[in-house]
């Protein structure tokens, strides 16, 4: 909901760190895998209940995830690069519940499962229009600076992250949060749903 807000506030920020990491030796690939890599250090901070080792773990891997971004606009974006970025986002969003879940599964297996149950609905109702709309070069503004089409919805990127955060700070509140936000995200997915639907019936096919 405020991804399309708040990119344009925050790239100018990133471009200016990015310019400092523009070396032959780094590559927006490279950033990409080493953010996840630190990202992935959160599932054993959450199962071992070092919460603000996992908070720091995650703020860094969303920190590189902006930037491997901005390097790759700035040497121009690949597919290559793109899949590689996204298919490590959605890894990573799944291992944060998991890692919960494992910190206390008598408390937040439910309702870490509910949430996990939600993100395959955004994420597969996301990443299927995405693959369609790059058959018909479908334009989307709101996301120019991405490498496919960006299904926005109610609960994207930033709201997750925001989500994550909270989680870290009140853990003990997990399982409400989970539960809540997965609802969020289901309406996320039913709007994604129809609202692509009803843009590729709209698509004009070519004689």
């Amino acid at each position: 909901m405020f991804d399309s807000y708040l990119h344009p506030r925050i790239k100018p920020a990133l471009n200016q760190m990015v310019s400092v990491l523009d070396k032959p030796s780094i590559t927006p690939d490279g950033l990409t895998l080493f953010g996840f890599a630190v990202g992935v250090l959160a599932l054993p901070f959450l199962a071992l209940q070092w919460y603000g080792a996992a908070l720091v773990v995650i703020l860094l891997n969303r920190l590189f995830d902006g930037l491997d971004g901005a390097l790759a606009r700035r040497r121009g974006l690949t597919d290559a690069g793109g899949f590689l970025d996204i298919a490590l986002d959605f890894l990573f969003y799944a291992l944060v519940p998991f890692g919960f879940i494992l910190a206390d599964p008598a408390q937040n297996a439910v309702a870490g499962g509910w949430l996990l149950f939600a993100f395959i609905g955004t994420g597969s109702s996301f990443l299927a229009f995405a693959a369609v709309a790059q058959k018909h070069s479908l334009e989307n503004p709101g996301y120019a600076h991405k490498s496919f089409y960006y299904l926005g919805g109610l609960t994207e990127g930033t709201e997750t992250i925001a989500l994550f955060v909270l989680a870290c700070l009140l853990p003990e509140a997990f399982a409400w949060l989970a539960w809540v936000f997965g609802a969020l995200c289901w309406m996320t997915t039913l709007t994604r749903v129809w609202s692509g639907y009803q843009t590729l019936k709209r698509v004009v096919k070519p004689d």
